[in-house]
């Protein structure tokens, strides 16, 4: 019999909600799991990040080995941050087109198999954009970006006049009356003077009397009708960039209200799989995702396929954003049991993200002590994620009818998860330290907005970017540096650990940090010298701020976190294990991502990588 290798993951898990509902009798198939072989908490990454942690199991590396160590990075030379996990590359003539490039370095386990001539099937790993040339097929996932080029960023359609735009959203202002001719907001042309938008027509018809909206795009399908709280089927849709060339796309319409105005939402605009762009391939081979399509239907191949910044914004309710999310499930079942139904040797791998975007949306109404916790709706809220969880135990019995003796089933989430009730200023505690200087007097303020504007950077010492870490201002390493290796850093290192560690805050008497880490303590590898020069490990219930994340600092140190946004993991990675489930007994229940790139191989007989640095469980 040729071996198999099933791997299922679950993003962001927590152990404590598994454990309890399993001991409840809630979650079967995870209990028959784990009787059948072993389960164990499993040590994840630092930071504990989806990217950096799905990058780690990939490679059976930490960070320093494949290059990843947060969503966002800084520019060293002008301090300004950028997405860490893509870049483009300039071509190197007028003959070759520009080019995005992975940015995760290391060498997966699923290399090794195609070198051995053993197939993978790979659907929507993080940090896969562009996919890897594998033998079988990969599907990429988080990392994807809209047609614009972003994370996500949907659009907002309403008559009142007087709305603004939110964050990571464009708005349309919506003539008077009941029928009206709008457009759809594509991606940006560059070859226009200056550059701009390209769009959509669309025509819309209110009807307030039966509670719907009617939408024709001239796409696929055509016309869409909804009624008030529903969300339309895919709507294929296309962009002129010129009278010869257009941009395939589809995107999902939602509508919000018809009366006493119209306002309805449309998602980022996701590549169209069934029109492969070859700029921009999200499966290997290129005609992958088309093959599945025409199988399964359309399916988002936005990494972050999840909105949650429309429910962020309060563009829709929690039903809605449910309802959306379920819509992305269901795509990832199709997907994962049309392969399954023709997998017959080698690796299956998919990751299905939802349960970490239903956490961070949902977890305040399971902490009465958030400050964003609404005691009315919480009776109906409390157990919405562990009903998410409980979607995933007839998945796993589905998926056990193709375990049979000579396959290893692996079940993992890359972290867990805590509450977010406080945010840190970071950036604002280095000027209150006297280790950031402002220009002309200034203090830290909401105004001062993102991207350092204000910084004297021939004063400034360190500087906090991304959800994690903190950078020196080195001498011939940033663009303006001041802070001389040897003695000088140290003395910046050591302020900062000191002054950081057990930090309280006043607000709630609790300690906010557990520690501070130092690269060369956390990180070893080629990549070591890219990562941050020190990395913040929040206690349970606080977290950076997304102003620090970006480059801001606000007035203060800590403020509530009253977002939806509500729970997160990017914290001590001590406190956020993730969980692991497998088919067979392991040497050890002392799990660390990292064991299961060298576990799998091992199954099939492969020797390690050299980089790896783990031993396999069995």
């Amino acid at each position: 019999m040729k071996k198999k290798v099933i791997v299922i993951g679950l993003d962001g898990l927590e152990p404590s909600i598994v454990e309890a509902m399993i001991e409840r009798g809630e979650l079967p198939t995870f209990a028959k799991i784990r009787q059948s072989g072993m389960y164990a908490r499993l040590a994840t990454t630092y930071p504990a990040q989806t990217p950096v942690a799905w990058s780690s199991f990939a490679t059976g590396t930490n960070p320093g080995g494949h290059g990843i160590f947060d969503f966002v990075r800084r520019d060293a030379a002008s301090y300004l941050p950028d997405y860490a996990l893509t870049r483009f590359e300039k071509p190197k003539n007028i003959f070759t087109p520009p080019k995005v490039v992975n940015n995760r370095r290391g060498v997966p386990f699923w290399h090794l198999l195609t070198e051995r001539g053993i197939p993978s099937t790979i659907l929507r790993c993080p940090v896969t954009f562009p996919p890897d040339a594998v033998k079988g097929r990969m599907l990429s996932g988080v990392g994807v970006p809209d047609l614009r080029g972003s994370q996500g960023t949907g659009t907002f359609y309403t008559q009142e006049k007087s709305a603004k735009a939110k964050e990571s959203e464009l708005i349309v202002h919506l003539d008077a009356g009941n029928e009206f001719t709008s457009h759809l907001i594509g991606p940006r042309n560059t070859s226009t003077k200056p550059a701009s938008d390209t769009t959509a027509e669309i025509k819309v018809r209110a009807d307030a009397a039966a509670g719907k909206l009617t939408v024709r795009t001239g796409g696929a399908p055509a016309t869409v009708e909804l009624k008030v709280g529903e969300w339309s089927p895919w709507v294929r849709v296309k962009f002129k960039l010129s009278m010869l060339q257009s941009l395939p796309g589809m995107v999902r319409f939602f509508t919000r209200q018809v009366t006493p105005h119209v306002e309805f939402y449309v998602s980022p605009v996701n590549f169209d799989p069934a029109a492969p762009l070859p700029m921009y391939p999200v499966s290997a081979p290129g005609e992958y995702a088309k093959e599945l399509s025409e199988v399964i239907g359309p399916f988002s191949t936005l990494g972050m396929a999840e909105d949650h910044t429309g429910l962020n914004n309060g563009r829709f309710d929690e039903a809605a954003y449910l309802a959306q999310c379920d819509l992305v499930r269901t795509e990832r079942e199709k997907m994962t049991f049309h392969e399954l139904a023709r997998f017959s040797e080698g690796l299956f791998f998919v990751v299905f993200d939802t349960p970490d975007r239903v956490q961070h949306m949902f977890w305040r109404f399971r902490d009465s002590g958030h400050p964003y916790f609404e005691r009315e709706r919480a009776p109906e809220l409390t157990r919405q994620i562990e009903e998410h969880y409980k979607l995933y135990d007839p998945l796993l019995a589905r998926v056990l009818e193709h375990v049979d003796d000579d396959t290893l089933l692996v079940v993992l989430s890359d972290h867990g998860f805590n509450t977010f009730r406080r945010a840190f200023h970071v950036n604002t505690w280095l000027v209150e330290n006297g280790l950031m200087t402002l220009r002309a007097g200034k203090k830290p303020d909401e105004e001062l907005g993102d991207g350092f504007t204000e910084v004297d950077w021939s004063k400034t010492q360190a500087y906090a970017l991304g959800l994690a870490g903190i950078y020196l201002n080195m001498k011939g390493r940033e663009g303006q540096g001041v802070v001389e290796e040897g003695t000088d850093a140290e003395r910046v290192r050591r302020a900062i650990c000191d002054g950081l560690t057990g930090i309280a805050d006043p607000g709630t008497q609790r300690t906010a940090i557990n520690s501070v880490g130092r690269r060369e303590q956390l990180y070893s590898g080629a990549h070591q010298l890219d990562a941050p020069d020190l990395l913040v490990n929040y206690a349970g219930g606080f977290r950076v701020s997304w102003q620090t994340a970006l480059g801001g600092m606000p007035r203060g140190l800590f403020e509530d976190n009253m977002r939806r946004w509500s729970g997160d993991h990017i914290i001590d990675p001590e406190v956020v294990p993730g969980v692991l489930f497998m088919n067979r007994a392991v040497s050890h229940n002392h799990c660390d991502i990292r064991d299961l790139a060298p576990t799998i191989l091992k199954f099939f007989g492969i020797p390690k990588h050299a980089a790896m640095e783990r031993e396999s469980l069995l």
